[in-house]
């Protein structure tokens, strides 16, 4: 069945069943450019500070806006950035791309960039998500692998087109095949200072 299948099935039909679709989508050479560029701005310099600073506050129990709230579990650590001043739509989108490019400098490689669109009662929720794994060499076969700090997702959530929250999340393999995954906070230090 195709997309346009399922909103005709959607629209004329008495099952009331919620639509659920999912793409992938590229991010062009100019647009990385520009979230480059951002970064090294004086603005893009102070986004990637207040988040910074907003995590080591909120870890010690304090709150300011925009509020990040912290996720810990034993196979998976992260942290979710809410969309409040003094960040605006572009300063957001341009945290999530930036957060991606981040994680390239740490050695990573991208393995997907998709978006997903849900109906869900009378809204609609957008996750736009960027994938990460560790680069894995043909030299390692006889080695443990190093997982680096493990998997890592960034998703980009928005509710009826208006801007929800950031989530970074870290995911460690405990498979005996891979090295002990680095410590989260080192995760943290490498990805936003």
């Amino acid at each position: 069945m195709s997309f346009i299948d399922d909103i005709f099935g959607k629209l004329f039909s008495d099952k009331g069943q919620n639509l659920s679709y999912k793409e992938n989508f590229i991010q062009t050479a100019e647009e990385e450019n520009e979230v480059s560029e951002w970064v090294k701005s004086t603005e893009g310099k102070e986004a990637i500070e207040k988040v910074y600073r907003n995590f080591h506050l909120k870890k010690a129990g304090i709150k300011d806006n925009p509020e990040v709230h912290i996720l810990n579990s034993p196979y998976a650590n992260g942290f979710a950035v809410s969309f409040e001043k003094p960040f605006d739509e572009k300063i957001f989108s341009r945290l999530f791309f930036a957060f991606g490019q981040r994680l390239l400098d740490l050695g990573y490689r991208r393995v997907s960039l998709d978006r997903k669109m849900q109906e869900i009662n009378d809204m609609v929720k957008i996750t736009e998500k960027l994938y990460y794994k560790p680069p894995i060499s043909a030299s390692e076969v006889s080695e443990k692998i190093d997982q680096l700090f493990g998997n890592v997702s960034i998703e980009k959530v928005s509710v009826n087109n208006k801007p929800s929250f950031l989530k970074v999340l870290v995911t460690i393999y405990s498979d005996h095949l891979y090295r002990e995954a680095k410590p989260f906070d080192q995760f943290v230090e490498g990805l936003l200072t």
